[in-house]
């Protein structure tokens, strides 16, 4: 009973969190592009974001391991509803300009990265307790996560044209400080409690010991690479691409909501059926096929412009496709990463696969700036397609399919 009420708040936490994240995602950039007008400030906010985020995420990792990934997820939940509220407040006594939003995002940034690490560090400890199969917990993370990102953007795209870009983050305020009592309180504090240890390691030693384990598996080796590389343009469409091009086709922001929420919703479904026959899956097999899908049809079918219809179409097809991809990744993690370390390389692993992503809105506005928003959108396509072929080219993908005894 314990073990599904801790795995139902889990859920829910990340449900809450994910989608105001999901929704400043959408507001933050879209209030730089009415500010100014300008792409690559626009890119600029991102990276002024991510790169602390990615930061803090690779150097938090040893301290879940020490403190406990609930406690942490808690207080940077907390935190982070302090900091998203600091936005609309300046902006109602007048103070935000471009360059207070930098420092203001790029602290959001470093406290929802060790929130978002040590909510997936509970993963395991959760499955264990309601002695559930890996692939069905993170098959429902991941449905949380698109659940999230469906209810984040329809919300966004309501909320910004109602109240404006910066009024509208007080949303994702509340989304966090619920997030941080879910957590508190349907998670029991022996769940993501501090594992028995060499209490006289250093911090160092413990970060070096994360990367150890990564950098020796070749599994974690190439999928890190590889989601680094997708990331980059993840970032590139969200924050840029997808915005301008709704801008230049004269629809209003909604678009961008309805959009994001098509692909988003749709995820739902593919990782509700991941969640229940993931196990049975080829995993290399629907991991390849499902960032084909993700990521280059979607930008392609923007970029030469087609019927609006016809985009609702793809997006949810290739959203479907997406919904297998966390279930995949988050099983063949946990199976992989030795219990007492889970926070250390968990952290490590979601910094690296995140290390480009401050790059993406800056290589986005630049492209769009010096060539166009169709240019840019086809060129991302297929530089995202080649990406997606690394699986078949790389023999280290192959062992994915591989299920390891489980470390202690």
């Amino acid at each position: 009973m314990i073990g599904q009420r801790s795995f139902i708040a889990l859920a829910l936490a990340t449900v809450l969190s994910t989608s105001g994240t999901r929704l400043s995602a959408i507001a933050i950039p879209w209030l730089v592009l009415t500010m100014t007008g300008s792409p690559v400030l626009t890119g600029l906010v991102g990276f002024a974001e991510m790169l602390p985020y990615v930061l803090a995420k690779a150097l938090g990792g040893p301290l879940i391991d020490r403190i406990g990934a609930r406690r942490i997820s808690v207080w940077c939940d907390g935190l982070s509803t302090l900091a998203v509220a600091l936005v609309p407040l300046l902006f109602w006594l007048g103070l935000l300009s471009i360059w207070v939003l930098l420092p203001a995002v790029a602290l959001i940034g470093v406290l929802r990265a060790p929130a978002d690490a040590a909510k997936q560090a509970l993963v395991p400890s959760v499955a264990a307790m309601g002695k559930l199969p890996l692939e069905r917990v993170t098959g429902v993370m991941g449905a949380s996560d698109r659940l999230a990102g469906t209810l984040g953007a329809a919300g966004a795209g309501l909320l910004i044209a109602v109240l404006g870009p910066a009024p509208a983050l007080l949303a994702n305020a509340l989304a966090f400080v619920l997030s941080a009592i879910v957590v508190a309180f349907g998670i029991p504090a022996q769940q993501g409690a501090v594992p028995a240890r060499d209490r006289t390691s250093r911090y160092h030693t413990e970060l070096a010991a994360g990367w150890t384990v990564l950098s020796r598996d070749p599994v974690l080796r190439g999928l890190v690479l590889m989601i680094a590389v997708t990331n980059l343009f993840d970032q590139a469409y969200a924050i840029v691409l997808l915005p301008v091009w709704v801008q230049t086709s004269g629809l209003d922001v909604t678009w961008v909501g309805i959009f994001l929420a098509a692909f988003s919703g749709a995820s739902i479904a593919g990782a509700a059926i991941a969640a229940i026959v993931g196990h049975r899956l080829p995993r290399l097999a629907v991991y390849t096929t499902g960032f084909l899908f993700a990521g280059p049809f979607p930008m392609l079918v923007f970029a030469i412009d087609a019927p609006v219809p016809a985009i609702l179409t793809v997006l949810v097809v290739s959203g479907f496709s997406a919904g297998f991809l966390n279930p995949i990744i988050g099983a063949i993690l946990f199976e992989r990463i030795p219990a007492p370390m889970v926070g250390r390389v968990i952290a490590l692993f979601g910094a690296l696969a995140w290390s480009l992503m401050p790059f993406g809105g800056l290589y986005a506005g630049l492209v769009v700036d010096n060539f166009g928003i169709a240019i840019a959108l086809g060129a991302t396509a297929v530089l995202y397609l080649l990406a997606t072929m690394t699986p078949l080219a790389v023999p280290s993908f192959r062992q994915m399919n591989r299920r390891p005894l489980v470390l202690a």
